[in-house]
């Protein structure tokens, strides 16, 4: 969702939510590494592009959203304290902990200080969410599946992240923090959805709602790389019915003319598809199951890719300013 400003500079107007771009790029250049292990020659450059694409895009949105802090600081504030765009700021922190995770190894202090800090944002935004959820101070219209960024997304990519450099006890702690972050989070928003259509600028969000089974089976997978497949295909059982009551919405979400916000869906088909990949791994299933699953993420990432551009080249990547109020008459 792009919480939209009334500024006329498009700098103002720059949504956090972008930031959802690199780290779908992120998670599908993690699926294609998994696909070394099946003996995928070409998996390996693959996801050294992806990985190098998802930086490059992750270091251009940093300075110009750090701009836009330094010269709107009331338009920062404004989309910080914006009940779906509150929870969306915690797609920055989850970015820096994706390119740890990534790119980090094991005893360097400076990957370490990036993930600490990383982490100490997630904590400050997840702390806003859960404070706002358990006083009843948010909103029926603003209960949607941005909400679980911060703490659940949050915590179990701090996992994987702690992991990589080489803290599986730490990581084992931040699991278990999204896993709790996820039942607390879940009766509400499952609340929400059922209960009819999001807000129309609130429905590219619905991506989301795929997120804490599919990232958590890759967080149990990343962690314990000792478990049979036949355990992780569990979370790929919790994740379907996500995956069907999503479908079952497609008129609602279909609907809504394309935007960034669609990049929600972008990390929980490439976390889906990695975890496939573990499951066709450990438990000698067929490798084409794990190609197709591949194969499918990158097309939907893909198209969002090109949608993307797309807007970026017609200018329209960025929300037009909102339509000033209506005088009120007599």
């Amino acid at each position: 969702m792009q919480v939209q400003a009334s500024s006329p500079t498009w700098l103002a107007r720059l949504p956090v939510g972008l930031f959802a771009i690199p780290v779908g790029l992120y998670a599908l250049g993690g699926a294609w590494r998994r696909g070394e292990t099946l003996g995928w020659t070409a998996a390996a450059g693959v996801s050294a592009a992806l990985k190098g694409l998802a930086l490059a895009v992750l270091g251009v949105l940093l300075v110009l959203y750090a701009a836009k802090i330094w010269r709107h600081p009331q338009a920062a504030r404004a989309e910080s304290t914006h009940p779906v765009g509150g929870s969306l700021l915690a797609l920055i922190p989850l970015a820096l902990l994706l390119t740890a995770a990534s790119h980090g190894s094991s005893n360097h202090g400076g990957w370490l200080a990036l993930t600490l800090l990383a982490l100490a944002l997630q904590a400050i935004i997840a702390f806003r969410v859960v404070a706002v959820i358990t006083t009843g101070a948010l909103p029926a219209a603003a209960v949607t599946p941005a909400l679980y960024v911060p703490p659940v997304a949050g915590g179990y990519v701090g996992a994987m992240a702690l992991h990589a450099l080489g803290y599986p006890g730490w990581a084992a702690l931040l699991f278990g923090v999204a896993l709790s972050s996820w039942a607390l989070l879940e009766a509400r928003v499952l609340n929400s959805l059922f209960a009819g259509p999001l807000p129309e600028p609130a429905r590219p969000t619905i991506g989301l709602e795929l997120a804490p089974p599919t990232v958590g089976t890759l967080c149990v997978a990343t962690l314990w790389p000792q478990l049979p497949g036949e355990l992780l295909i569990i979370g790929l059982g919790i994740a379907a019915g996500p995956i069907v009551a999503v479908l079952a919405r497609y008129k609602w979400w279909h609907q809504v003319p394309f935007s960034p916000g669609f990049w929600s869906f972008s990390f929980p088909v490439a976390a889906f598809a990695g975890s496939i990949i573990e499951v066709v791994r450990r438990g000698g299933w067929p490798a084409e199951i794990a190609a197709a699953a591949l194969a499918l993420a990158s097309a939907i990432i893909g198209y969002l890719l090109v949608r993307t551009l797309l807007l970026l080249i017609q200018g329209r990547i960025v929300p037009p300013p909102a339509a000033p109020a209506a005088p009120r008459q007599g």
